[in-house]
């Protein structure tokens, strides 16, 4: 077996998002591949769409129906014990490929000889094969044999993994595997899988359609949503030290681990989180100073945090409580403009 796709499923009939997913897996242009779509105790009909799907295509699609709800890293670890594929794939029940997506891949990696293959995706509102918003995934100063200065560069913008393929040594000679029961599990994990990597090929092409809805989790923002953030992170530390590559690739690590746990949940939890918790925001601080103490003095921190996020950062670092009253003001203040300019 060429390939095996993995698909994690819950929840997804609504709006034809699950049948647009799995359309463009089973007409893929290559022969020699399995799509292993795994629900994860739907509540609506997605089960039975799967099962359909399996009883129309019994060579190349199967189906598993996790006995509980383990969000997507776990339902993606059932397919992984599976997976007969030399080579593996992922890909987002919500989103949709070009009929030629595993074909361009393979292709290159055969080609080239590399065991990571990876592509550029876009964003869409609408189900269509129209090109959306492209988003560059990856850079071509990226790709060839890896090096240190390269493997640094794939750790600080490593880039989706879904659309991405790995030789399956890649992922399942090793015993880790995605962090169960919490979002953001890609996160997590991809910095062991890029590391094992010795070639990496790109195709500055948008094969992917990333779909852009209300229900998907980049646009849910609730503090477990915020936790499972830091929760991946965590991980992705510990992920750095059993496999002995922290001390290696430090800073880049640290400004990972900075920009995930602390800056992007800092944020995102202030603007999206209705009843802030003094606590919470304490907290996220004393660990991000527990975890990295000198995090401000990053280069990347430094080069990469926009100058008025780091002015809040080390405010916060000095006092929540100032921090939390400043920014309640700054966004009154700003939300106040905005109504005299409407």
């Amino acid at each position: 077996m060429k390939l095996s796709v993995i698909v994690p499923v819950y929840n997804m009939a609504d709006g034809d998002k699950l049948t647009w997913c799995l359309n463009s897996l089973v007409n893929q242009t290559i022969s020699d591949y399995e799509i292993i779509a795994v629900d994860d105790c739907s509540t609506d009909c997605s089960l039975e769409i799967l099962r359909d799907y399996e009883k129309k295509y019994p060579d190349k699609f199967k189906v598993i129906a996790s006995p509980v709800n383990k969000k997507q890293g776990g339902a993606k670890n059932l397919g992984l014990e599976v997976a007969m594929g030399e080579w593996i794939g992922f890909i987002d029940s919500d989103d949709w490929i070009t009929p030629d997506f595993y074909e361009r891949l393979l292709a290159l990696a055969e080609e080239t000889g590399a065991d990571m293959v990876g592509c550029d995706y876009h964003l869409t509102h609408e189900h269509s094969m129209k090109i959306g918003q492209v988003v560059h995934n990856n850079r071509k100063s990226q790709s060839g044999v890896l090096t240190k200065e390269k493997y640094r560069s794939l750790i600080l913008d490593s880039g989706s993994l879904v659309v991405k393929i790995y030789k399956r040594h890649i992922i399942l000679d090793f015993s880790n595997r995605f962090p169960e029961n919490i979002f953001y599990e890609d996160n997590a994990i991809s910095n062991s899988w890029m590391l094992r990597a010795k070639h990496f090929e790109y195709v500055e092409e948008p094969l992917y359609y990333y779909y852009q809805h209300d229900t998907s989790t980049v646009h849910t923002i609730t503090k477990r949503r915020c936790e499972d953030r830091m929760e991946a992170a965590r991980v992705m530390v510990r992920e750095a030290r059993e496999f002995g590559y922290l001390e290696e690739y430090y800073p880049e690590i640290e400004s990972s681990f900075t920009t995930l746990f602390y800056v992007n949940t800092l944020f995102s939890y202030m603007a999206g989180v209705k009843k802030k918790e003094y606590a919470f925001v304490r907290a996220l601080g004393q660990e991000m100073k527990e975890t990295f103490p000198g995090f401000m003095e990053n280069p990347y921190y430094q080069e990469r945090v926009h100058a008025e996020e780091r002015k809040l950062i080390q405010m916060h670092m000095k006092s929540t409580l100032y921090f939390m009253l400043y920014y309640k003001l700054l966004w009154g203040y700003r939300n106040f403009r905005k109504k005299l300019k409407g």
